[in-house]
């Protein structure tokens, strides 16, 4: 199939045909594809857009300076968040490699975007990255003054099979000066955060 008809199967309504062209598309990739890619990121067509963001997340590590690049250059919500959402599915389908600087650096910035779903999807981002980001989530999470923003980072948190997060989980689900919401998240993430420890052991 060429480039183009491979484009169109993104818009199709069967997702095992998207998730074929996704790949075949991070296949025959060349210097064009990241950037049309990224054209789609603010679609009105939902299912294409996210085909497209899917897609970035397949490619890699390669598509991770131009998402950042262009987090920072565009400010429209929907790009962003597009961008932020590719540079999670980098995260997740490429656990065992770390995760580049700059990719952590951008996501940790779209974390001050006033738009929560932007920031929202940055810190779940974060929590696809997994221990290697932990310090910086506990750091957020610590400096934030915005309960939603509070209530991401410790669902993020109550997702990373690392002990670091019992002790800040621990300490805020039995501070009664927080946020009664976000106390309560904290201590459903605690028992989340006990089963993907245990969950991890056995696997």
């Amino acid at each position: 199939m060429t480039i183009d008809s491979l484009f169109e199967q993104l818009k199709h309504p069967n997702p095992n045909l998207r998730e074929r062209a996704m790949v075949e598309i991070a296949q025959q990739r060349d210097e064009n594809t990241i950037p049309r890619l990224m054209s789609n990121l603010a679609e009105e067509d939902v299912v294409y857009r996210r085909a497209c963001v899917k897609t970035l997340g397949v490619i890699g590590f390669d598509a991770v300076p131009f998402l950042v690049e262009a987090l920072k250059q565009n400010d429209n919500a929907t790009f962003q968040a597009s961008c932020v959402k590719a540079l999670a599915n980098v995260a997740v389908n490429y656990p065992e490699e770390p995760f580049p600087t700059e990719g952590i650096e951008g996501l940790k910035a779209a974390m001050n975007n006033p738009n929560p779903v932007v920031y929202i999807a940055a810190v779940m981002a974060l929590g696809a990255i997994g221990s290697p980001i932990l310090d910086s989530l506990i750091e957020a999470l610590q400096n934030t003054d915005n309960p939603a923003v509070a209530v991401a980072i410790i669902n993020a948190i109550g997702s990373i099979a690392d002990r670091r997060g019992e002790e800040i989980l621990t300490k805020l689900s039995q501070d009664e000066s927080a946020d009664e919401y976000v106390r309560e998240s904290a201590v459903s993430a605690l028992s989340r955060l006990e089963m993907v420890i245990k969950y991890n052991r056995k696997s």
